[in-house]
């Protein structure tokens, strides 16, 4: 008997875990000088929700500095049922369009994501330090083996 391709899959365990990040957040932000910005302080509002059958975390945040938006993202989070990753595809404000997704996985509360362009390689690092609070640091390295901080941030849910 022939198996329906189109009839629908359901999500895994692996896109439930993704659940964690879902909600209203406000975060407390360092940002490092960069060729892209002067760095210090930030806050930002991020509202994540799972989406699309449960498949999709679709989170979108706003960064302010010194009373203005100066920064904005939007990203989309699966598990790749095929290569057997997680995958983040990221937009933001700087207007640049990635490759590829970022690509990687979990080692017990922290979900560490990779991606590679021509103009060098991006690792997000998100750890759940509980419930109701996370934490992320984007990196930036030129050669994907030294890696030097863009942003550090901890992440407290709204109630």
């Amino acid at each position: 008997m022939t198996q329906d391709h189109l009839a629908a899959s359901s999500p895994l365990p692996e896109h439930a875990r993704l659940a964690a990040f879902a909600g209203e957040w406000n975060g407390e932000e360092m940002v490092f000088p960069s060729r892209w910005t002067a760095g210090g302080p930030a806050t930002s509002r991020t509202v994540a929700r799972m989406d699309l059958n449960g498949f999709y975390l679709i989170q979108d945040s706003v960064q302010i500095r010194d009373g203005k938006q100066i920064f904005a993202t939007h990203g989309i989070f699966t598990y790749d049922r095929d290569d057997r990753t997680y995958k983040l595809f990221w937009y933001d404000s700087l207007g640049y369009t990635p490759p590829s997704p970022a690509s990687g996985g979990w080692v017990g509360k922290t979900l560490t994501l990779v991606r590679g362009s021509l103009r060098g390689n991006a690792r997000h690092v998100y750890e759940i330090i509980d419930d109701n609070s996370y934490s992320l640091k984007i990196q930036f390295s030129p050669d994907a083996e030294g890696w030097a901080d863009v942003l550090t941030g901890v992440y407290r849910r709204i109630h």
